[in-house]
């Protein structure tokens, strides 16, 4: 009779033959699909409250299961996450985004994608070559941000 290890009955594979197991860490699975950038920033959040399933803040060592709703707050945005499959090993984008399904609310999204999109068009944009404004540039520049680039006592 073969004898089976205790990490073959939880373990089963999927694409690429990455393990997939019943159930992980909270911090382990948000850092394997790629939520945060390292484990610690995921284990930090989950100790700062930022990480949430059913409403409750949970510890780092939460185990998971299949088909559970996990709510992460990250840079202001609550995004929500339904787990579709569970992984141990941190893979490629491609396949991350195969193990869970965004089910955050779309007025959360609308707003993180207004933000994402402006972003880049905070910063100012001059055109190439012609160089650093001049101390008088830099002033009118100001004045129209500001507002004063019009002047009033001019108006007859």
């Amino acid at each position: 009779m073969p004898q089976q290890t205790p990490a073959s009955k939880n373990q089963t594979t999927i694409a690429k033959g990455a393990p997939a197991v019943n159930k992980i860490r909270i911090d382990k699975w948000l850092w394997s699909i790629r939520i945060f950038k390292s484990r610690t920033l995921a284990t930090d959040a989950c100790k700062g409250g930022k990480v949430r399933l059913k409403g409750e803040a949970v510890k780092p060592s939460f185990l998971i299961a299949e088909g559970d709703v996990v709510g992460v707050k990250k840079d202001g945005f609550t995004f929500e996450f339904k787990t579709i499959q569970l992984i141990e090993k941190r893979v490629g984008a491609a396949i991350a985004v195969t193990c869970y399904e965004d089910v955050t609310p779309a007025e959360e999204r609308n707003k993180y994608n207004a933000w994402f999109l402006n972003a880049s068009q905070t910063s100012e944009h001059r055109e190439r070559g012609t160089g650093r404004p001049t101390k008088k540039d830099r002033r009118e520049l100001t004045d129209l941000k500001e507002g004063d680039a019009y002047d009033w006592d001019d108006v007859e």
